[in-house]
C-alpha cells in the first residue's frame, strides 16, 4: 500500500484519521507542527490548545499505540511570518483577520506536502471535515456531510495541485462517529475536547496579545500605529455624532455589541473601525445590513477565473449562513459580492467564501464595503 502523512494536531480527529488508515493497510507517517511558542503568551508552557507542547505530546502518544513513525516539524518562524504578523497588522490597520485560513493556505499543506514528497508519500490526510471529489480531470472541493463541523470555508484557497495530494478521510462522518470510532478503537485522544480557540492567542484577549507582542513583532512605524489603536478614542454615531470614548478601536470589531459603555432606548452595535483616526462608528442593527462588498486577492479552485458574473452563494464568516449573491470580476484579483438581500455584519478582513451548492468555487478577502 502507499505511503501517507497524516498531519496529526494532538486531537480527536486527526488521531481517528491515522487509525482509520492504519486499519486499511497504509504506510502512515504522522507528523505534527510546532507552530507557537506557548510561553511567549506569558502562560505556562504547553497550555495552549491546538499545537501546543501538549498537542505534540497527544500526537506522539497516539502514534507509538499505532506503531507508526512521527515527525515534528518545527515551523516557528513560518508561522511567525506568514501568520502572526499579518494578523496583527490587520488588526491594527482596522481589519479581522481570519488566521486558521492563512495558516492552511501557507503551512499546513503547503509545508506538509513538500515534507510529504521528502518522504516518499503520495498524500497528506488531515481531521478536516471536508471533502474531495472529480469532475473530469479537476478536483473540487465540497462541504463536509456533518453541517454543524464542515470546515470546507477555511479551505478555499486551495489549489489544484494541492487537492491532488489530499486525502480527508472525515469528510462523509459527523463528529460523534468520529468519537465513537477513537473510542472503540482506545484511541488516547478520543475524549479530549475540541480546540476553540486561535492557537496562539488561547485566551481570546487579542487586544492583549498585540499589546504584549507589537514591538517584537513590528517594525517601529508599525509599532507606533499599534500603540495609537489600542488608546482611547472617540465613539460616535454614523451622522457623526460624539457619543463616548472606546478603549481603542483595535479592540472592537463590526457588530460587537457589548463592551461599548453606551446608554441607548434601542440596541447599538459597532458599524465600522477607523484606524486612521482611531474612532468607532456605531448604529442600529439596521445599519449594519449590507447590500455589497468587493473581495480583493480573490481565488478560484478550478484555477480559471470566470469571465462572467457569478450567481452563488457567499458565506461572509464561518458561522455565517450563505446568502445568494452575484460575483462580478474586477481588476487586480478584486471581485464585487451583490446580495439578493442585504446581510449583516460584512467585516473587512474576513474570508467571503463563494458555494454552489456544497461545491467551494474559491473566495476572497473582504475589502470594504460599497456604497
Amino acid at each position: 500500500m502507499p505511503r501517507i502523512l497524516v498531519a496529526m494536531s494532538g486531537g480527536v480527529d486527526s488521531s481517528t484519521v491515522a487509525a482509520l488508515l492504519v486499519e486499511n493497510g497504509f504506510d502512515v507517517v504522522g507528523c505534527s507542527m510546532q507552530l507557537w511558542d506557548q510561553s511567549r503568551n506569558d502562560s505556562e508552557p504547553g497550555q495552549g490548545r491546538c499545537c501546543s507542547l501538549d498537542d505534540v505530546y497527544d500526537a506522539r502518544r497516539v502514534a507509538e499505540q499505532l506503531g507508526i513513525r512521527f515527525y515534528v516539524l518545527n515551523l516557528q518562524d513560518a508561522f511567525q511570518k506568514s501568520v502572526v504578523e499579518p494578523f496583527v497588522r490587520d488588526y491594527i490597520h482596522g481589519r479581522t483577520p481570519s488566521p486558521c485560513v492563512r495558516c492552511n493556505t501557507f503551512l499546513k499543506f503547503n509545508r506538509l506536502i513538500q515534507f510529504a514528497h521528502s518522504i516518499g508519500a503520495e498524500k497528506v490526510a488531515t481531521g478536516h471535515y471536508a471533502r474531495i471529489t472529480h469532475s473530469g480531470e479537476e478536483f473540487e472541493l465540497r462541504k463536509g456531510s456533518d453541517a454543524a463541523k464542515d470546515q470546507s470555508y477555511f479551505l478555499f484557497e486551495l489549489t489544484q495541485r494541492q487537492l491532488a495530494k489530499i486525502v480527508f478521510p472525515l469528510g462523509n462522518k459527523n463528529k460523534a462517529e468520529t468519537r465513537r470510532i477513537a473510542e472503540t478503537r482506545n484511541i488516547a485522544t478520543a475524549r479530549k475536547p475540541d480546540s476553540q480557540e486561535i492557537c496562539f492567542v488561547p485566551d481570546g484577549d487579542y487586544a492583549g496579545f498585540i499589546e504584549r507582542h507589537a514591538a517584537e513583532l513590528l517594525d517601529c512605524e508599525e509599532w507606533e500605529r499599534a500603540a495609537a489603536v489600542l488608546s482611547p478614542g472617540r465613539i460616535q454615531s454614523t451622522s457623526g455624532r460624539a457619543l463616548g470614548e472606546h478603549r481603542g478601536s483595535a479592540r472592537y470589531t463590526v457588530g460587537q455589541r457589548k463592551g461599548l459603555g453606551l446608554s441607548s432606548s434601542s440596541p447599538l452595535y459597532v458599524v465600522s473601525t477607523d484606524a486612521q483616526s482611531n474612532t468607532v462608528v456605531v448604529g442600529t442593527g439596521e445599519q449594519l445590513l449590507c447590500s455589497s462588498f468587493t473581495v480583493q486577492e480573490s481565488h478560484w479552485i478550478s484555477g480559471r477565473i470566470p469571465g462572467e458574473a457569478v450567481r452563488c452563494r457567499v458565506k461572509i464568516r464561518s458561522r455565517h449562513e450563505e446568502a445568494e449573491a452575484v460575483v462580478s470580476r474586477l481588476p487586480n484579483r478584486r471581485c464585487r459580492v451583490e446580495f439578493g438581500q442585504p446581510q449583516r455584519s460584512v467585516t473587512p478582513g474576513q474570508a467571503a467564501v463563494f458555494y454552489d451548492g456544497d461545491k467551494v468555487l474559491g473566495g476572497g478577502w473582504i475589502a470594504q464595503q460599497n456604497v
